[in-house]
């Protein structure tokens, strides 16, 4: 055999050998945290992906970061008309603001049906939950000035009242706002915008206490303070009903409308941040559950595609942002490919009552990790969640690491981290009562090995 005969046959010339060199080729090219899994997007059932390059099935409670809600190899993403619009659509990538079709108009009305909220009628779409919330807050900026020049306030609406322990992006405006790992936002140039204590409250009597709490007491002082410092440059404020990123934090809606009041005192919007917790919490949107009514909400993940629902105050301003033309906007407006995986997947959710659904799954799965909890109070703590919005915390954050491995490596069961601490579960709207008892069992034989 000649030499170049060698080196033909040790080209990647298989899909196998395509699968077995897909990690490390992209590790040595492509920034990311990448898991030594290769995803079979042909196979894989319910909460189980497979690995393409052995058959290695895995439990799976990410769902790839909460954005796949009917989990793997759903037949209904699997029906020839639904596949067949797929293809059509991604064979051009059309600039949505401006040239209509039908895909995305039956995506809009799809979405007002089973995911809209009436008294936000005004609806914005782009690539990326960062994206989306930072639009939101350009809404308010712009909603803001406008208020002010009506009063006769020359001034413009450019702060961000914020919590501690939040997370709303990596770049540009919402940059500023997120304080979790420092990693991700050091060194970087960010505005100075007035941030308040996040009093979360851990699962316990205090819940349901009717008059604020302490801590409550202290961050809603200091969000007034912030509001009689800054006056009308503060346009919004922004929050997450559940803080995802900064440990699965829960606070109480009673403090959430309590800051609510202060800012409609204040001429101030408020920004619900429901690109985790949409579609998530046994409900389409948590800030709805928690009896809230915020000006502004962004969305992502589960819902596919990204963007900003609008209404209440902000309609008091009738060019508003949504409204004056290339105010807000981008090429692409989302893309035309996720709309129609949207519009399949909000369908399979009507049809099937998966918010209901995942709304008793959430409470199985609860009182499973309650009963862990118990079970290793040497380990973990505060299991917590509302629908399938779950987690519990260890006492010490390397066994938490160390779970997460043994887990994967051992068990086959892929979990995500969440905070310094946290172990939080995030399995798809459709998972069965089997998967979830089954993914608890291998968080409690990882626990047992650990301890």
């Amino acid at each position: 055999m000649t030499a170049q005969q060698e080196a033909v046959l040790d080209q990647p010339t298989t899909a196998t050998t395509e699968a077995e060199q897909a990690v490390p080729a992209l590790r040595a090219q492509v920034t990311g945290d990448l898991l030594d899994i290769v995803v079979d997007l042909d196979s894989g059932h319910g909460c189980r992906l497979r690995d393409l390059r052995d058959g290695t099935e895995y439990l799976d409670m990410t769902m790839f970061f909460s954005s796949a809600p009917l989990g793997h190899g759903h037949p209904g993403l699997r029906e020839p008309e639904f596949e067949a619009a797929l293809v059509r659509t991604s064979r051009v990538k059309p600039a949505n603001p401006d040239f209509a079709t039908v895909e995305q108009a039956r995506f809009a009305e799809t979405f007002r049906r089973v995911a809209g909220v009436p008294e936000l009628p005004l609806l914005f779409l782009i690539d990326g939950g960062t994206l989306a919330v930072e639009n939101a807050l350009k809404v308010a900026f712009d909603w803001k000035t406008k208020h002010n020049a009506r009063q006769g306030i020359g001034v413009r609406g450019s702060k961000v009242l914020h919590l501690e322990r939040a997370f709303h992006g990596r770049s540009g405006y919402t940059l500023s706002l997120t304080n979790t790992d420092p990693a991700k936002i050091r060194d970087y140039p960010m505005f100075d915008w007035p941030r308040i204590p996040s009093p979360a409250i851990e699962p316990g009597p205090r819940w349901d206490d009717p008059e604020l709490l302490a801590e409550e007491r202290v961050a809603l002082d200091a969000a007034e303070a912030a509001l009689r410092r800054y006056g009308a440059e503060i346009a919004c404020f922004v929050y997450e009903p559940i803080q995802g990123e900064g440990g699965d934090r829960h606070l109480r809606p009673r403090f959430l409308t309590a800051v609510q009041e202060l800012c409609r005192e204040h001429d101030v919007l408020t920004v619900a941040d429901e690109v985790q917790t949409g579609a998530l919490t046994g409900a389409v949107w948590a800030h709805r559950e928690l009896g809230l009514e915020p000006d502004l909400v962004a969305f992502g993940k589960r819902l596919q595609v990204c963007g900003v629902m609008g209404g209440r105050r902000v309609l008091d301003i009738a060019d508003n942002a949504f409204r004056e033309p290339s105010r807000i906007s981008s090429t692409w407006g989302g893309s035309l490919v996720d709309m129609v995986r949207a519009t399949r997947i909000l369908e399979i959710v009507e049809q099937d009552g998966l918010f209901e659904h995942s709304r008793r799954m959430g409470e199985l799965l609860l009182g499973e990790l309650g009963a862990l909890a118990a079970e290793f109070p040497e380990v973990i703590r505060s299991a917590r969640g509302r629908g399938l919005m779950c987690a519990v915390s260890f006492l010490e954050p390397a066994r938490r690491d160390a779970a997460l491995a043994v887990a994967r490596d051992r068990h086959r069961t892929l979990f995500l981290p969440s905070g310094p601490d946290s172990l939080r579960f995030r399995p798809s709207l459709s998972v069965s009562p089997e998967e979830i008892t089954e993914a608890v069992a291998a968080l409690r034989a990882t626990l047992t090995e650990l301890s």
